[in-house]
């Protein structure tokens, strides 16, 4: 698909779940925050990467972006196509003064000697903008507007390792100088990595892609790799049309865009139905009070039946207690006032019974209960 415009990616403002319509995690997990997507590499391998899904065919990116510190660590930005044409931005983590530009075509590594490194003030203390422009006759790299290296269509092999179809644009970083690389790439990124210094993070506060073309797809017209192969068609790609949709309204955006009297009938509707269940929410209470009064008269009726039945029992137990103790049953007994009998039925201690007044006399025959 392609991009087919010009639109600014700030990732500032990026949450990660945008439409993946027009990025792709490759690898790892990016962070986003207040100062763009941040890259980490925080144990070995880590290798966060974002792709986009559309392709430009010849434009401009610019990049804002501070690289990673780090030995043997690499931010990078990257323009590649299917064809294996590339064009690069490399910042290795030990190297504080300069950053790598680079280009290959149709994948060709038969040499390295392409590569050109160029004075950058703190790379990975600052922000710096990086960008790219590409046309069809020459390639040019500028740093914070000043541009720093030119390479023309002819000085790349005759044309044949000019970078010239569609390409899609990769930002991310990588662990180069992990001791599992061969030696030649450890040595490039300018030695091992030292995990245990980490974590290393490259932060991209935003990315400006210009496609010079408007098209909407793009396809290889036969397998030369020449720019002149390639087939535009359409008029707007899908990620244009993804790119400039409006935004999604807001209900009260939406409301407010609605005609006057189509707000006052929603009102009155609104208003109506909030009647309706006031109302119908009244009757319910109004029901359920009843209903609670009623169940609160059952509940005190057994209650009052209860307690007079609680009460009859008791009054019929004092009753049944109290006739042993009635009709003079201990009334002739011989007890003395400390309560005693002797042997003979007489008070202890020759004293007067309470009611026979003698001292040893005969009392009267005690009855057992």
């Amino acid at each position: 698909m392609a991009l087919g415009m010009e639109y600014n990616f700030n990732f500032t403002q990026w949450t990660g779940s945008t439409n993946t319509t027009v990025w792709n995690t490759t690898a790892g997990t990016p962070d986003y925050g207040v100062n763009g997507a941040g890259f980490t590499v925080a144990k070995k391998l880590d290798s966060p990467t974002i792709q986009s899904n559309f392709y430009f065919f010849f434009g401009t990116v610019e990049v804002i972006m501070k690289a990673a510190t780090g030995q043997g660590i690499i931010s990078s930005i990257v323009l590649e196509s299917d064809d294996l044409d590339e064009i690069d931005w490399e910042f290795m983590g030990g190297n504080t003064t300069h950053v790598e530009t680079n280009y290959f075509g149709k994948g060709n590594t038969t040499s390295f000697d392409r590569a050109i490194y160029y004075p950058v003030d703190k790379p990975q203390d600052d922000f710096h903008n990086y960008t790219v422009v590409w046309a069809k006759d020459k390639l040019e790299w500028i740093i914070d507007g000043n541009s720093v290296r030119t390479l023309a269509y002819d000085d790349a092999n005759g044309g044949k390792n000019f970078p010239q179809t569609p390409m899609n644009l990769r930002l991310g970083i990588w662990p180069a100088g992990d001791p599992k690389n061969p030696n030649g790439t450890i040595q490039w990124a300018g030695g091992p990595v030292d995990y245990s210094q980490g974590p290393y993070t490259m932060v991209v506060t935003s990315a400006t892609v210009k496609d010079a073309s408007s098209g909407a797809t793009y396809a290889y017209g036969d397998t030369t790799g020449s720019w002149e192969s390639i087939k535009v068609s359409g008029n707007q790609s899908t990620i244009a049309a993804v790119l400039t949709a409006p935004p999604s309204l807001t209900p009260t955006q939406r409301f407010n865009g609605l005609s006057s009297t189509a707000r006052i009938a929603i009102i009155a509707s609104v208003a109506a139905v909030v009647a309706i269940l006031f109302g119908l929410c009244t009757c319910c209470c109004i029901r359920q009070r009843r209903a609670g009064k009623r169940e609160r008269m059952v509940r005190d009726d057994e209650f009052e039946k209860s307690r007079a039945e609680l009460l009859a029992y008791r009054a019929d137990m004092d009753m049944q207690r109290g006739g042993g103790h009635k009709g003079g049953d201990w009334e002739g007994v011989g007890l003395n006032h400390q309560g005693g009998l002797d042997a003979g039925g007489r008070g202890w201690k020759g004293e007067p019974d309470w009611k026979g007044g003698k001292g040893y006399g005969p009392v009267a025959t005690v009855r057992e209960i």
